[in-house]
């Protein structure tokens, strides 16, 4: 097997290509290690590793042997070192054991070569951090990979593994999935582990873990394989009634979808983006679906607030943590700026501040929750633009907290609401701008909706297919 025919393959493909003595792992992990070494050359995407062999892994595992990275934030491995991003970890810290979804990864046969780049823990829609350096965009590599999962894009996108872990606490997910021209969906709150360290309370409920993907039908039979409870999870919700794979291909009948291109932050979008969402409207008309304009409707600015609030305490929740375990004490000069800045705020948010956040965060998923009666979808951008010049999201700025946030969230403004509420929305590449730029699109919908939402990914997956496009680094380029 050579790149161009290991690239051309999804995870699905892969594992029964292994599985059918096509291809060993051994092979895969080879091809893997070098691609990853190639195209990090050009994108610097990789925390630690390529590592001299994968880590173990269940060979009866649905994708035995198909290599795969872990993000360098929350998930982690047994003596694998993370510094989520920070220069507060140096050379970062070994866990001593797998966190429940590395558990998962391991159970269902992934391959993991490496971890991948984030934001200092994950607060930027840029993945710039300073321990690690610039993390560029495969397609254009003046531009950002997104963030906060900005690592694991990059490499899925430029070919070097078929699939990669990812979390999302405001877009982490579905930003890099969009401007990578990745399959970026985030399940509901609660459906994917996040212990046993945390729970689904972390980042006041905003947290999800899961992946980016080239495909639907991977990230449907990943979901299958990590959706799982463990002892002493906060609460269970309720399981699909059936695998998600078999959703892929399924009639997702007539749905009721609202369709919304302007931002609730009144900030511009680009036009580009619009058309390319209408476009994906009137192939979902087309198909039979009803399609009408519609939005729920809440008051941005206390919303931006409370959500300044909530990952302000977040922030100097996990500086605090890293103090306990190092003995390091947090400052500006071991915190990019607005890190600190943020940190600085939560220290000194009051209880009765954080109750007025939750109160907020309520209100919101109450509104969401009675627009959802009416409508089975909500079909917006998942960002204002595509990917945008590296940056224009300066970690390093001279910004409080409520500014580094507004500034974050006016120009991705789209998909922090469904942390908010819990709800599942995905992200996938429809579009490309006149530049060949990928344009991404969300589809949002209630809780626990994964199944339907894939029935409708998987359909626009056949009508507006996007496997053929490659970015200018790509393996197969090497």
């Amino acid at each position: 097997m050579n790149f161009e025919e290991y690239s051309a393959q999804d995870a699905t493909a892969l594992a029964k290509m292994v599985a059918a003595g096509e291809v060993t792992a051994y092979e895969l992990a080879v091809l893997a290690t070098n691609g990853i070494n190639a195209v990090n050359e050009k994108i610097n995407a990789v925390a630690t590793g390529p590592f001299g062999s994968p880590l173990d892994y269940a060979l009866d595992g649905r994708f035995a042997g198909v290599p795969f990275v872990i993000k360098d934030l929350v998930c982690h491995a047994m003596g694998v070192p993370t510094r989520m991003g920070t220069r507060m970890l140096a050379d970062g810290i070994t866990p001593p054991a797998d966190t429940h979804l590395m558990e998962r990864f391991r159970a269902a046969g992934l391959a993991t070569l490496a971890s991948s780049t984030t934001p200092e823990f994950g607060y930027n829609a840029n993945t710039e951090a300073l321990v690690y350096g610039p993390t560029r965009n495969p397609w254009d590599t003046s531009r950002s990979a997104g963030g906060s999962s900005g690592g694991s894009a990059a490499l899925v996108a430029a070919g070097a593994i078929p699939m990669a872990h990812a979390n999302d606490g405001g877009g982490s997910i579905r930003i890099p999935a969009a401007v990578n021209g990745l399959v970026g969906l985030k399940p509901s709150r609660g459906r994917v582990p996040l212990g046993p360290d945390l729970d689904s309370n972390a980042l006041s409920g905003k947290a999800i873990e899961f992946a980016v993907t080239r495909s639907v039908r991977d990230a449907a039979a990943l979901l299958d394989e990590v959706a799982v409870s463990y002892p002493g999870d906060r609460f269970v919700i309720a399981p699909p009634e059936r695998p998600w794979s078999q959703e892929v291909g399924a009639d997702p009948g007539t749905l009721r979808i609202a369709l919304h291109t302007d931002t609730w932050s009144g900030t511009s979008v680009d036009p580009e983006i619009v058309a390319a969402v209408e476009q994906v409207a009137r192939t979902l008309e087309d198909a039979g679906h009803h399609v009408e304009r519609a939005t729920p409707t809440f008051d941005w600015d206390e919303f931006l607030e409370a959500t300044a609030k909530a990952w302000a305490a977040f922030l100097s929740e996990s500086v605090a943590g890293v103090e306990a375990m190092t003995g390091t004490k947090a400052g500006p000069e071991n915190l990019e700026a607005t890190t600190w800045a943020c940190v600085q705020y939560g220290r000194k948010l009051s209880t009765l501040e954080m109750a007025a956040a939750n109160a907020t965060f309520n209100v919101v998923s109450r509104e969401v929750g009675r627009f959802f009666q009416s409508y089975d979808v909500l079909l917006t951008p998942t960002t204002n633009h595509p990917a945008m010049e590296l940056g224009y999201l300066d970690a390093n700025a001279d910004l409080d907290a409520l500014s580094w946030t507004r500034r974050i969230f006016g120009a991705f403004s789209f998909t922090p609401l469904f942390n908010t509420t819990g709800t599942p929305a995905i992200s996938l590449p429809l579009a490309e701008s006149r530049e060949g730029l990928p344009i991404g699109v969300q589809l949002a919908g209630p809780m626990c909706s994964e199944s339907m939402l894939i029935r409708i990914a998987a359909q626009l997956e056949t009508a507006m297919p996007w496997a053929r496009r490659r970015p200018a680094v790509h393996v197969t380029s090497f």
